[in-house]
């Protein structure tokens, strides 16, 4: 369990050619949450709590191909796995995203964004900023809004559910939350000498929080993509494009009212109180 199970199924066909069977492996993938092959996971009771987030994170493609089974658009016969656009693997660059900008609102200009960025290097945030209020608001990365997208279906398909839904599905229904203590932790990573993000973590512990809200605020102030992951040991972090840290830190006491005393800054992999 946890992990990508590939498991060889001989394969009986004729050769070629001849009268003989041979015996050629296959691949099956199975979930490695419950131990199933993926489209027999929903009919689980763990379906929503594990083997979705499961399949999501490591392999976005089966998951986008189900979703798309699912809403009754089949694939033809003839069509191979390449009929389904795969999800984006990482988030876009910082050149992705200044392309993507000029793309949009003054495409003459792609050609010059390399000349741009070293023009601008290490102020990357700020350009984007200007930009945003010289044009309008910056193209959404597909890799994150895949990601609001997913959670957004997951809420939706919960809201759906009724009470004797719940009580069927016990593996999701039954099991009982236990109160946690608010602790948000914010920590800038650096993914490349031009690009960085702001982690916040901790945020589904503040009582009567939605998680996408709170994202769609972060964009808006930084004017720049921001999403909801599933993190890989359990629960879920914000990230932000940008470094943000000490504003992000902020705005979760001020508009989120959350206690200062509860919002704690990563410094070298030191947890400093914001105040």
């Amino acid at each position: 369990r946890g992990q990508n199970h590939w498991t060889a199924i001989p394969d009986h066909r004729p050769f070629e050619g001849s009268g003989t069977m041979v015996t050629e492996p296959r691949s099956v993938l199975y979930c490695g949450a419950c131990g199933m092959p993926p489209e027999y996971c929903e009919y689980g009771p763990d379906y929503e709590s594990h083997c979705k987030p499961w399949i999501i994170k490591n392999h976005p493609d089966v998951h986008a191909k189900l979703k798309l089974l699912r809403s009754g658009k089949a694939l033809d016969a003839d069509d191979d796995d390449d009929g389904v656009d795969a999800a984006p693997s990482r988030p876009w660059t910082t050149e992705e995203r200044l392309r993507a900008f000029y793309n949009k609102y003054q495409p003459d200009k792609v050609g010059g964004v390399p000349a741009l960025l070293q023009k601008y290097s290490g102020k990357e945030e700020k350009l984007f900023v200007a930009l945003v209020k010289k044009y309008g608001p910056e193209p959404e990365d597909p890799y994150l809004a895949a990601a609001d997208s997913d959670e957004s279906d997951a809420e939706g398909e919960m809201a759906e559910l009724s009470l004797s839904d719940k009580k069927k599905r016990r593996g999701v229904g039954a099991k009982k939350t236990s109160k946690v203590d608010t602790r948000v932790v914010i920590q800038k990573i650096s993914r490349n000498k031009r690009k960085a993000v702001t982690i916040v973590v901790g945020m589904d512990t503040v009582p009567d929080l939605k998680l996408k809200d709170v994202s769609k605020a972060f964009s808006k102030r930084f004017a720049g993509s921001s999403s909801v992951k599933d993190m890989a040991g359990g629960g879920k972090e914000i990230i932000i494009q940008g470094d943000h840290c000490d504003d992000v830190a902020s705005m979760i006491v001020d508009k989120f009212k959350v206690p200062a005393d509860s919002v704690f800054l990563d410094i070298d992999g030191e947890f400093v109180p914001f105040r």
